[in-house]
């Protein structure tokens, strides 16, 4: 079903706080969706159904414009999937690690990352998609940087928070493992999912195993 069959006038993606209304009727098509609208659609595809079933003629579908919109921000579909994945790419520095950096305690800095992160669902859905697409070179380097960022950022707030260094280190190596394989159990395997209950004792078990007290 399209965003049109729905009744949808505006688009909403609040794992990465946008919002913004569009008048189909008013505005001439070429300004009706912003790159902003198409690379948000774009992330939304991929969260559902993975790298591979990125096209442009079916995401004007279903976002209800013919392929022209298209073609007035991005030349090709790779350039979007360029631009997607940087979108995805800097929310997840700029909204997450950025603020959790800001937190003046280390103790409280790790809770707070496993609690946030933990309510982050758009932007895990997409992660577990890309790791489906390793062999796409578009994907490569940008899971790449990412991974080499989080593992970083790990690494130092475990160091701050008391670990030597090498303890740190195999703690962001252990912290990082845990993600990666309960989004695969989750998103890939197809396993049973946690209720609402279920999942924040999970995360609430991962903290109290992973952050020295």
């Amino acid at each position: 079903m399209t965003f049109r069959q729905m009744g949808i006038t505006h688009y909403k993606c609040t794992g990465y706080r946008y919002h913004t209304h569009m008048n189909v009727s008013s505005k001439p098509e070429r300004t009706r969706l912003s790159a902003e609208d198409w690379e948000l659609a774009a992330l939304q595809l991929i969260a559902e159904q993975g790298v591979g079933a990125l096209a442009v003629e079916a995401l004007a579908r279903q976002l209800g414009v013919t392929k022209g919109s298209f073609y007035w921000h991005f030349r090709t579909r790779e350039a979007l999937l360029h631009a997607a994945l940087e979108r995805w790419e800097q929310y997840g520095e700029r909204e997450v690690l950025g603020q959790i950096e800001q937190i003046s305690d280390p103790r409280k800095r790790l809770p707070e990352l496993f609690r946030r992160v933990a309510h982050e669902l758009q932007p895990h859905r997409v992660y577990a998609a890309l790791l489906k697409a390793l062999d796409h070179p578009q994907v490569v380097p940008v899971m790449a940087r990412v991974s080499q960022r989080r593992m970083e950022f790990l690494t130092t707030a475990y160091r701050e928070a008391g670990l030597a260094p090498p303890q740190a280190l195999n703690r962001a190596r252990l912290t990082y493992a845990a993600y990666v394989g309960f989004l695969q159990l989750n998103f890939t395997l197809g396993l049973p999912r946690l209720n609402h209950e279920e999942f924040d004792a999970y995360v609430e078990h991962m903290i109290t195993t992973l952050i020295p007290a």
